[in-house]
C-alpha cells in the first residue's frame, strides 16, 4: 500500500517536473524568436512535447528529455506554425475587440445580445484552437487540412469537444481566480490536460500507442482518414 503510493507520488512529481520545465521552455524558446517569431513555434512545440511524451514507453522523462524534445520540435516547425498561427490569433483579436465593444459600451438590449453571442463564438473558438494545434502536433498537413479535420472533429467528438469546452471554461476561470498559475505554469498545464483529453476521448489515429488506442475504427476515426496524404508525424 505504501509501496504504491510512493510510486504513485513520484510519477505525479515527475509528470508536475516535465510540465514546469515546457513551460520554462515555452518561455525561453518564446524570447528567442523575439516573440513575434517565437511565440506560435513554442505553442506548437508545447504540443508536439507532449505528444511524443504520451507515446513514449517511458514516462520518467528527465529535464534534458523534456528540454531536447522541445527544441527539436521549436526549429523544425519555425515557419510553418507562424502561417498557422497568426491568422488565428488575428481572428481571436477581432473577436476580443468586438466583445469588448459590446459588452462595455451601452448598447441597450442589443449590445447585450450581440455580448452573449460573441461570448459563444469566444468558447468555440477556444475549443477549435486548443484541438486544431493538437492535430497539427500529431498529422504532417497543410493549414487548410488541419482546419477543416478540426471542424470534423467538433461534430464527430461531441464528448471530446464538450470536455474541451469545460476545461478551456475551467482555465480562464483558474487563471482569473489563481493569478500565480500564469507565472509557475503558464499554457503548459492546460496544454496538457488537452492533449490527455484528446488522446483518450478524440480516438485520433497516431496519437496515442498502439497497445491504448483498442478498438476505435468507428466513423469518426474514418473521418480524418479520408483525406489523401494523410500522414502521422
Amino acid at each position: 500500500m505504501l509501496r504504491s503510493f510512493a510510486l504513485g507520488y513520484e510519477r505525479f512529481c515527475r509528470v508536475v517536473l516535465m510540465i514546469a520545465v515546457t513551460h520554462v521552455a515555452f518561455l525561453v524558446h518564446t524570447l528567442m524568436g523575439v516573440v513575434i517569431i517565437g511565440l506560435f513555434p513554442s505553442i506548437s512545440a508545447t504540443y508536439t512535447t507532449y505528444r511524443t511524451w504520451l507515446l513514449s514507453e517511458d514516462h520518467s522523462w528527465s529535464i534534458h528529455e523534456t528540454w531536447t524534445v522541445f527544441h527539436r520540435a521549436w526549429k523544425d516547425d519555425l515557419a510553418v506554425a507562424n502561417r498557422f498561427g497568426w491568422p488565428q490569433a488575428l481572428l481571436w483579436a477581432l473577436l476580443i475587440f468586438d466583445y469588448w465593444v459590446v459588452n462595455f459600451h451601452d448598447a441597450g438590449k442589443l449590445g447585450y445580445a450581440s455580448a452573449g453571442v460573441l461570448l459563444i463564438g469566444i468558447v468555440f473558438y477556444g475549443l477549435f484552437s486548443s484541438l486544431s494545434w493538437a492535430l497539427k502536433a500529431n498529422f504532417d498537413e497543410s493549414g487548410w487540412w488541419i482546419t477543416r479535420m478540426t471542424l470534423q472533429m467538433v461534430i464527430a467528438r461531441p464528448l471530446c469537444s464538450l470536455c474541451l469546452t469545460i476545461l478551456f471554461i475551467l482555465t480562464v476561470c483558474s487563471w482569473m481566480t489563481w493569478p500565480g498559475l500564469i507565472p509557475a505554469f503558464g499554457v503548459a498545464l492546460p496544454v496538457f490536460f488537452v492533449m490527455i483529453v484528446v488522446g483518450k476521448l478524440g480516438k485520433v489515429p497516431g496519437m496515442t500507442r498502439p497497445e491504448d488506442e483498442g478498438e476505435s475504427t468507428n466513423d469518426g476515426s474514418r473521418l480524418l482518414m479520408q483525406a489523401t496524404g494523410t500522414a502521422n508525424k
